[in-house]
């Protein structure tokens, strides 16, 4: 093993994928009753949080690359959850938001996730847990 690189149990990289799984597993099994992914999950989120945005500002704020928002918010449409209409002055320019009908979904798992924030939350402790989305979001590029 080369000595200038970690172990891999103090690795970051590595860290940060098991700590993913952990974080995304319960949320995996919350979603596994709607019929959404966890990439549509997260653009119904930011569209309830922010309201109808452009495509460009939805893919940063959901953390997908524009092309795989394209292919997620046809999907979403075609389910009925979100619309899709062009800016007036930019025809190449799209707003997406939210539907009453995925309204309902963020509506009706908002118990279930926040009990899974929670629980993070005591696992880490309500310091530790601040602390490391702190620490997390000085690694974001986009930040």
């Amino acid at each position: 093993m080369a000595k200038s690189l970690p172990s891999t149990g103090r690795s970051l990289p590595i860290a940060l994928i098991r700590a993913r799984e952990g974080v995304m597993s319960p949320i995996r099994e919350m979603l596994s009753e709607t019929g959404i992914t966890e990439q549509q999950w997260r653009v119904l989120r930011v569209l309830a949080e922010f309201g109808s945005m452009d495509t460009k500002t939805l893919a940063d704020r959901s953390s997908l690359l524009f092309p795989s928002l394209t292919r997620i918010a046809a999907t979403l449409r075609d389910k009925g959850l979100v619309t899709q209409t062009r800016d007036d002055k930019d025809r190449r320019r799209q707003f997406i938001a939210i539907t009453p009908k995925g309204q309902s979904i963020i509506d009706g798992h908002a118990p279930q996730a926040a009990n899974i924030v929670a629980s993070f939350k005591k696992k880490l402790g309500e310091d530790d847990y601040e602390t490391l989305l702190d620490l997390l979001n000085r690694l974001d590029p986009g930040a």
